[in-house]
């Protein structure tokens, strides 16, 4: 299982990358692993204002849908626009070309909540 050690993580499969005020969000090696053969990244929310927790997309598998939850209350900026013709990039690549949005944070201080990627494979390990 790839749990890369410079990114943060959330009790809801997804990852984080920060540079400066900017996040990168997608869904992890495990995640994508347990859902299997993703058909589909849907994400309407591009230009909104997302609160931490709340829906900002899903992702569509043959057998499940699966809601994304923003880790980090911000804007959505950007949206990883080659999933619409190749949503199997979050299978192959998740933490490099299968990256889903990019937000810009709003409240810095809610890094603090999130997990190392120890922390992230002590909660995979159940």
């Amino acid at each position: 299982m790839n749990i890369p050690s410079e990114l943060k993580y959330t009790k809801d499969h997804e990852w984080i990358s920060i540079e400066g005020d900017t996040a990168t969000i997608g869904i992890t090696d495990f995640a994508q692993s347990e859902l299997g053969d993703i058909v589909y990244v849907d994400v309407d929310t591009l230009d909104d204002t997302v609160d931490r927790d709340d829906v900002f997309g899903s992702v569509e598998a043959v057998k499940t849908v699966s809601d994304l939850f923003m880790p980090l209350t911000g804007e959505v900026s950007e949206f990883n626009e080659e999933l619409e013709d190749e949503p199997e990039l979050v299978n192959k690549d998740p933490y490099g070309k299968g990256w889903m949005i990019k937000v810009t944070i709003s409240d810095a201080s809610q890094i603090d909540d999130l997990l190392d990627a120890q922390a992230y494979q002590d909660l995979i390990k159940g």
